[in-house]
């Protein structure tokens, strides 16, 4: 696996693994030693399946999965001590969902050194689930070189600080679909109703599907979005923030 990087691809990564800032000794030895074993698991990491069937971020990614809960469980532990397990559970889910990792991914621009195949290059519908998988393929790649959460922590601790707060600020704007639902039950209403139109068959039209929500009948609220999902959460926000307002 060594020889098939050439150097282009290896400073590729280098160049890569520098923009992710990470504040450590160990890292930053790395970098400059390019060493081919560290080398070689983060082009792993980098790689997708469609590239290469044998050589991919698959195992990395579900690696990353168990990596990404505890490096999130040490970050919360530390910063929100206060909180007890149920909240702590709450936030959790949110700063290791797939939705978070695939906004991280766009962050840090790792589409740009994921190794695709065409069919993959081609499918515009895969492109956040990609973008979630190798980046978490990346962090089972940092835990899996230092044998340490320290590094994980050093770079993620950074994005959690803001996002968590604004979880806990306001909670949903992260789960809308289900705080509607809630709070359709206790006020004894019937459930939201999600009707979604198709206004565009262009992927990534950031008003591809329109969503209009009606609770007992009536329309609440109307929003767009690229996915249907999206759409349906924008829409419940909206929903929810005119509660709010009352």
């Amino acid at each position: 696996m060594a020889n098939s990087i050439d150097n282009n691809r290896i400073e590729q990564i280098i160049k890569f693994l520098k923009s992710l800032n990470i504040k450590s000794k160990r890292f930053c030895e790395v970098l400059k030693t390019k060493d081919k074993v560290i080398i070689n698991t983060f082009n792993e990491a980098l790689t997708h399946s469609s590239a290469n069937k044998k050589v991919n971020y698959e195992k990395l990614e579900f690696f990353g999965d168990a990596v990404l809960r505890l490096s999130a469980s040490d970050f919360i532990n530390k910063t929100f001590n206060n909180l007890n397990v149920g909240k702590s559970s709450e936030l959790r889910s949110q700063i290791v969902s797939d939705e978070w990792l695939s906004r991280l991914g766009e962050k840090i621009n790792i589409e740009q050194v994921i190794i695709q195949g065409p069919k993959a290059l081609g499918d515009k519908s895969s492109k956040n689930t990609i973008l979630a998988e190798s980046t978490e393929a990346l962090i089972g790649a940092i835990y899996k070189c230092f044998n340490s959460i320290e590094e994980v922590n050093l770079w993620l601790n950074r994005y959690w600080e803001k996002d968590a707060e604004l979880f806990l600020k306001a909670p949903y704007k992260f789960n809308a679909k289900s705080a509607l639902q809630e709070w359709c039950q206790e006020k004894g209403y019937s459930l939201p109703v999600y009707k979604i139109l198709e206004i565009s068959k262009n992927h990534g039209d950031p008003k591809r599907f329109c969503c209009e929500i009606f609770i007992n009948g009536k329309k609440k609220a109307s929003s767009f979005g690229q996915s249907h999902k999206k759409a349906e959460k924008k829409a419940a926000i909206i929903v929810i923030e005119n509660i709010l307002k009352k």
